[in-house]
């Protein structure tokens, strides 16, 4: 373009001097006299070397939006490309320069230092997961590599999620940052650490001091470049917050145009039960005009099996009204949280862990305990839905069920637990979702997909496999398999879509000037091999994933590559604006 605006300028220069006079006087020719075009000719001329220079133009942008003999660093050749901006999968090439994507098209000749051959495959935006506990482990060597997420194709994700990290934003950046994580990642400030931060594990409201002392930390962390506030109203101490305390700090986060991602008050029975908790979210979002999410959507518990359709209808229903409303979820039937979580009233843990232990040690106290936790039990399936997934002072009960264990120490189900929270609380797998209200999830065009997994050394302890599998078993059981959606509806909820809730202009999708994120993969083998028996395998079918145009996995082996950025929410949202 450059060059044709210069010689626009210098024909238009050419017709505009003035015919040179004869020099033996008018009406003399001088045999000197240079060759002279006239000024039709000359303009005639002009136009069609401009209409010439146009259509070259055009011609080569349709090609790729890009001179296809300049060399890249990286082109991902010959795929079909889902860009994430429609539905459609073309056939194209992926140019890569630096960190950015220079040109999607067909770019004939061009060369680059890297060809990736993606014949047969399929080119999208690499995947984001809305809900990862994988924050702190990326600071540590060798989980910063995040071996189990390339695998997956996840390339961003989301920390701090369920009210919880550190306050302390800016410090969790640096270290993130020194440690070179493998991923991008998006912060979140936890309402939970701000609430004890300022109060700790009190079971009581602020005061009009302590509210403003939580909103500064708040909008400290939303300066510092967060992308919103995660809450956990299901656990203490989040669970002994209103809902107006909740709003009093999401108009600090509406202020820089966040969002509100909640563990949601119950999924069950528990308290307020499903469909109030669903409502809940919804009035914080509309009374703030805020983004709302609720996080890792599901109908926990045989009491709750079948209510997925009536948070359905209060979620659409909003939406109609233009409340900005989103879910995300995990694409298996067993949930996984802490022991204490599952199954310990919030009641018995105000105050932290020593009033617990107090509490467990006064007979009465104990006794209306083992009646509740008992209850709690069998709101989550039973004892022998219960999988004991790490439990570090006996890792011999990893892989036990609650029922097991309780039969080895001839105990009741409800006392061994108690036994074991006194030791050192558990994490633990449990099954208790039915396939109908997951399938009724998944089926909304409002869903993103997410693995609510953290990243384990292989062989440690035996966690939920969705820390591993989450967005393969997508791929594989509910595209393949069950057809519950469509690919490109599996994909969009991976990619675009959770790029337009968190407001990342230049992530979610494949065009010239975003951010390198790329996944090459066949959709026909992409498959999770983590299992409930065997959780730390990694998944199959990636082809290859990069990162910030960086080569994470090639040819289906990660390469220990780390290309991650620690995302800031304000540079996010004006990156290729």
């Amino acid at each position: 373009m450059v060059q044709w605006l210069a010689m626009r300028w210098r024909l238009q220069e050419i017709d505009c001097l003035p015919e040179p006079r004869p020099a033996g006087g008018p009406g003399r020719a001088s045999r000197h006299q240079p060759f002279m075009l006239s000024r039709t000719v000359r303009s005639t001329l002009a136009y069609v070397l401009l209409a010439g220079a146009l259509a070259a133009s055009m011609a080569c942008q349709a090609r790729g939006e890009s001179d296809d003999a300049r060399e890249f660093d990286l082109i991902v050749q010959g795929g079909r490309v889902y860009d994430g901006h429609s539905d459609a999968m073309k056939p194209a090439d992926v140019a890569i320069a630096g960190d950015r994507i220079a040109a999607v098209g067909d770019l004939g000749t061009a060369s680059a230092s890297l060809v990736i051959d993606a014949r047969g495959k399929l080119v999208t935006p690499g995947f984001i997961d809305v809900h990862s506990h994988a924050g702190e482990s990326l600071t540590r060597a060798p989980l910063n590599q995040a071996q189990a997420l390339i695998a997956q194709g996840v390339t961003t994700i989301v920390i701090n999620p369920d009210g919880g990290g550190p306050v302390d934003l800016a410090s969790q950046r640096a270290e993130l940052e020194a440690a070179s994580p493998g991923v991008n990642v998006i912060p979140l400030i936890g309402h939970g650490a701000v609430r004890s931060a300022v109060l700790g594990m009190s079971d009581r409201a602020p005061t009009a001091q302590e509210l403003e002392r939580m909103q500064g930390l708040v909008r400290q962390a939303m300066e510092e470049g967060a992308f919103g506030l995660s809450s956990g109203l299901f656990y203490a101490p989040g669970s002994y917050a209103t809902t107006d305390e909740v709003i009093a700090l999401m108009r600090v986060v509406a202020e820089h145009g966040g969002v509100h991602s909640s563990h949601i008050r119950d999924e069950d029975s528990y308290s307020v039960g499903l469909v109030s908790a669903v409502a809940e979210i919804i009035q914080i979002a509309e009374g703030t005009g805020t983004t709302g999410i609720v996080s890792h959507m599901k109908a926990l518990g045989p009491e709750s099996w079948g209510k997925a359709a009536a948070c359905i209808e209060q979620i659409a229903a909003a939406r109609e009204r233009g409340v900005r409303l989103f879910a995300d979820q995990y694409p298996y039937e067993a949930s996984s949280t802490s022991l204490m979580g599952a199954l310990v009233p919030r009641w018995a843990q105000a105050g932290g862990r020593e009033a617990l232990l107090n509490r467990l040690r006064a007979p009465d106290t104990r006794a209306r305990l083992l009646v509740e936790v008992r209850e709690n039990i069998q709101r989550r399936g039973g004892p022998s839905s219960l999988v004991i997934a790490a439990f570090a002072p006996d890792h011999g009960l990893e892989g036990q069920t609650l029922e097991e264990i309780a039969r080895e120490q001839k105990a009741s189900a409800e006392e061994t637990a108690l036994n074991l929270v006194e030791q050192g609380n558990a994490s633990v797998v449990s099954f208790n979702m039915s396939m109908d209200d997951i399938d009724q999830i998944m089926r909304q065009p409002w869903t993103m997909t997410s693995s609510d997994g953290g990243l384990t050394l292989p062989g440690v302890g035996k966690p939920h496999p969705r820390n591993n599998g989450a967005f393969p078993r997508k791929l594989a059981l509910f595209v393949r398999e069950k057809k519950t959606v469509t690919l490109e509806a599996a994909l969009r909820s991976m990619t675009a879509l959770p790029a337009e809730v968190f407001g990342l202009s230049d992530r979610g999708v494949l065009r010239k000037g975003a951010a390198a994120d790329v996944l090459v993969f066949d959709p026909t083998a992409v498959r999770d091999r983590a299992t409930y028996e065997d959780p730390h395998q990694l998944a199959d079918g990636m082809s290859a994933v990069i990162v910030n145009g960086v080569v994470a996995l090639e040819r289906g082996e990660v390469t220990g590559a780390v290309a991650g950025k620690v995302l800031r929410a304000t540079a996010a949202r004006n990156e290729s604006e």
